[in-house]
């Protein structure tokens, strides 16, 4: 690792002659001032990738993110999958399509007359496909509707998801009961999970699937459990006719716990919270129908307005919610003029733009969040997407601080080298891509991708959610990732 003291020192600088378009396979080598001993001192790139013995391949590509000069790079033009890195791209497709003050509306809307306390007609729950939405949100729209005088509807309860595609999982490959793989839809409620608690009563268990919030635990049948009598597999996940129907291994539950599932039927989720809400009120619902959309005659009775898209891409690029990102993906590839049934679909019209816009040729995504490992993007068109996107811009802002460490994982307080970037990580993947400011205050634009899809392809069913060795190749891959920042924040300062 590099000293602080280095850095503190402001002696050195170099220069390069790389530009995009001839952008070598190997790192170029700095040239260090005659008299620039410090700058010879710091290991080469070569060495801090060696020495994180990742196996598989790793790539970069660092560029000054004023002039777009190529700095430094190692396999800059081998496609690499980004994973959770996607979602900086789709933050810049999203603003482009959308713009940042969009807003996701949910609606309750009927073309009925109300009278008397009487809705005489249809009522119809209208989603946007706000990724959002919460229980409390849909309490709140039930209360709202109660409180400007409904007390019986004597027409249908109709639901109306036509804003999006209905898509049953993220990523086929994924475990079934993993909640960061749920479905899409146009009615999305928790990021599409059901909370599923167990405790030990006696030599049974209590159980209970539930659509919980802070203050709201609303039981659902649309997500059903059941205790099996084995070890393993933990969880098993089925279709039933109208339900989902998961098995848990009692070897599995101990005392007590809790667990996010995810959600297969997220429209029906929504609207049997909706219709238990309602019945709190006493109005009773029948069983809802599902159809494209409302009819343009309806009134909007109540409406539920999202946080603006740019506040919702910051909490995305945060806590890498990769509901959020598909959802977003999806919007803007929609306001691009292309109604996608797929995510593949989708990302591919993501990669054309990403072509058009940030001047990426060699893109492909098979969705918007990067949970497929499918993707692919170079390390080169990466960082030229990040400087396209442009360093003072609003994608910059969006990004969250990435801290500095001390050899024994400590955040180091106040270290000379600012970084703001997204991190992406998979089974035996790692990714992170942003921008660097040098203690001379230089800005740079950065990627890096390293991934040993053998030994991931290799990994036993059995250890599929926590395999051996993925923990100890991430932390090798971030210490890399850290050592080629600070490598560049003084040969490159």
């Amino acid at each position: 690792m590099i000293s602080r003291r280095i850095f503190a020192s402001g002696l050195l600088a170099s220069t390069a002659s790389a530009v995009w378009g001839g952008a070598p396979e190997q790192s170029l080598r700095p040239q260090p001032r005659p008299t620039g001993f410090l700058i010879r001192t710091i290991p080469e790139a070569a060495d801090i990738i060696r020495d994180a013995r990742l196996g598989g391949r790793v790539g970069f590509a660092v560029a000054d993110a004023a002039t777009g000069e190529m700095l430094e790079v190692v396999n800059p033009l081998y496609p690499l999958p980004p994973a959770s890195v996607a979602k900086a791209v789709s933050c810049a497709y999203a603003l482009d399509r959308l713009g940042p003050n969009y807003r996701f509306r949910t609606r309750l809307v009927s073309d009925g007359v109300l009278a008397d306390g009487r809705l005489d007609g249809d009522l119809w729950l209208v989603g946007s496909g706000d990724p959002l939405f919460d229980t409390d949100a849909l309490a709140a729209m039930a209360d709202n509707l109660v409180n400007m005088g409904v007390r019986e509807v004597t027409g249908q309860f109709r639901v109306a998801t036509g804003a999006l595609p209905e898509i049953w999982q993220i990523d086929s490959e994924q475990l079934p009961h993993v909640g960061y793989n749920p479905a899409i839809s146009a009615l999305n409620l928790n990021f599409n999970r059901v909370h599923f608690e167990w405790e030990r009563v006696g030599e049974d268990y209590t159980i209970s699937m539930d659509a919980r919030s802070a203050n709201l635990r609303p039981a659902v049948q649309v997500a059903r459990m059941q205790i099996a009598e084995r070890t393993t597999p933990v969880y098993t996940y089925s279709d039933a006719e109208n339900h989902d129907a998961w098995t848990v291994a009692r070897g599995a539950l101990g005392n007590a716990g809790s667990r996010w599932l995810p959600v297969r039927r997220p429209a029906a989720y929504m609207a049997e919270v909706f219709q238990t809400f309602m019945a709190g009120h006493n109005v009773n619902l029948p069983s809802p129908s599902y159809e494209a959309n409302a009819p343009d005659t309806a009134l909007v009775l109540v409406e539920h307005v999202s946080e603006q898209l740019d506040d919702i891409l910051r909490g995305m690029m945060r806590w890498s919610t990769n509901l959020t990102a598909e959802v977003v993906g999806l919007m803007a590839t929609q306001a691009g003029g292309i109604r996608a049934a797929s995510l593949p679909e989708s990302g591919a019209a993501m990669a054309d733009w990403m072509h058009e816009h940030l001047g990426a040729r060699n893109a492909a995504f098979v969705d918007h969040s990067g949970l497929g490992v499918g993707s692919r993007i170079r390390p080169q068109d990466m960082t030229r997407a990040l400087i396209s996107a442009r360093p003072d811009g609003l994608l910059r802002d969006l990004m969250k601080d990435i801290p500095m460490r001390d050899g024994d994982g400590n955040v180091v307080e106040g270290h000379p080298m600012e970084v703001v970037a997204k991190t992406g990580t998979l089974n035996f993947v790692s990714a992170l891509a942003g921008f660097a400011r040098t203690p001379s205050g230089r800005d740079l634009a950065f990627s890096i991708f390293s991934a040993d899809l053998d030994r991931r392809d290799a990994i036993p069913d059995d250890q599929r959610e926590r395999p051996q060795g993925t923990r100890s190749y991430n932390g090798a891959a971030k210490r890399m990732q850290q050592a080629l920042i600070e490598r560049w924040g003084v040969v490159h300062a």
